[in-house]
């Protein structure tokens, strides 16, 4: 699944402008920063890309498709193991250590992470189906309405305050959604009828919005259970969802029976076995390195800033897509690709105007503490 994912694992109390790693020289936050977006465009894009391509030379499996999303997860075992355990806190995290003193019980965090893990596996595999049936530009389209159900799902679940602007982004994007899925996707795989189309479109559609309920089903687990935002604890959070969907997705398998396929699935591929196992080796690689600059962002910037460079590449997905796949880049599509970037910028806008309002009650507080100090 797009790696857009996780972009909203931690409610954002940080600016764009201040890292949490203030030891690092500035060149080097920026080298950091700018490494991070790099993994996470190349990453998404690079697996958006691939699963379509597995698609498209001969390869059936869904389930297959669906495990490669999570199957490489202990690369992120490599930052876990390396960063040293004192910078792995962010400066949020330090401003309020006795908020981690209690920490949940074993049996606790373990349900919060079967049931997260699940839901993940299921949200993979709806956007598996769906990438089977669309072309990549189109698919991506209808991924870039996550944000509208963000919007929607952190007012129900997070308490977040439904403004204008949100109001404005939902409706566009829902619009730039309705666009895609009353047009024909003539560019779409061979062999795909209109029956597919819809139910391609639906699936995405289905897994957009359950993505977005993953999303803040784990922000409200930092602020109620885990009460922790620490980078160690995001990137094992990360690691056991994953290893759990995992786990579902190889169990998924073998329960559908289409473990019993993999011979011909592999036999059927058009260039051939090394091809076939490269895709799905470098696809699984490549949602872990989008993984790894989301949760890099994350740590470096802020959840927000990561969840705004996760948007913006699928935004951006399309326009690789023509050039890779030479998907047809119609007038529909550059109106719901316009409409889509309209949302998006309207999100980020009342973002940052909810960010400049914090920090400006934050300064004014402090200014009061001050005053009674003296």
């Amino acid at each position: 699944m797009p790696e857009n994912e996780e972009a909203m694992l931690l409610k954002d109390e940080t600016s764009f402008s201040e890292p949490p790693l203030n030891k690092l020289k500035l060149w080097q936050w920026w080298l950091m920063m700018a490494l991070n977006i790099f993994f996470l465009l190349s990453g998404q894009a690079s697996a958006v890309l691939l699963g379509r391509s597995y698609y498209d030379h001969g390869g059936n499996c869904v389930w297959m498709a669906t495990l490669v999303q999570t199957a490489a997860f202990p690369i992120l075992l490599i930052p876990y193991f390396l960063l040293p355990s004192s910078s792995l806190s962010s400066s949020s995290s330090s401003q309020e250590p006795s908020s981690a003193s209690h920490p949940p019980s074993i049996t606790t965090v373990s349900l919060l992470y079967l049931c997260l893990g699940i839901l993940y596996v299921g949200d993979n595999l709806l956007y598996s189906v769906g990438l089977m049936y669309l072309s990549a530009s189109t698919y991506s389209l209808i991924c870039a309405t996550q944000l509208a159900f963000n919007a929607v799902f952190s007012v129900i679940i997070n308490h977040e305050k439904f403004t204008a602007l949100l109001l404005n982004s939902v409706v566009v994007l829902s619009f730039s959604a309705s666009l895609i899925g009353v047009y024909d996707d003539s560019d779409g795989p061979t062999g795909v009828s209109k029956t597919d189309y819809v139910l391609g479109f639906l699936f995405t559609l289905g897994a957009s919005a359950l993505n977005s309920l993953v999303l803040s089903l784990i922000q409200l687990s930092f602020e109620k259970v885990l009460k922790n935002e620490a980078f160690s604890v995001v990137l094992e959070m990360q690691i056991y969802i994953s290893a759990v969907a995992t786990c579902a997705s190889v169990l998924g398998l073998f329960v559908s029976g289409e473990w019993r396929t993999l011979q011909e699935d592999m036999n059927g591929y058009d260039t051939g076995k090394v091809s076939y196992v490269m895709t799905l080796v470098w696809a699984a690689v490549a949602w872990q390195v989008s993984s790894v600059g989301i949760v890099g962002l994350i740590f470096v910037v802020s959840s927000l800033f990561s969840n705004v460079i996760s948007t913006l590449s699928l935004s951006l997905t399309p326009i690789v897509a023509v050039i890779v796949f030479h998907d047809k880049m119609n007038g529909v599509k550059v109106i719901s690709l316009l409409m889509a970037l309209w949302g998006f910028v309207s999100y980020m806008y009342q973002n940052y105007l909810d960010d400049v309002k914090a920090k400006k009650e934050q300064s004014e507080a402090n200014c009061a503490h001050d005053g009674s100090s003296w």
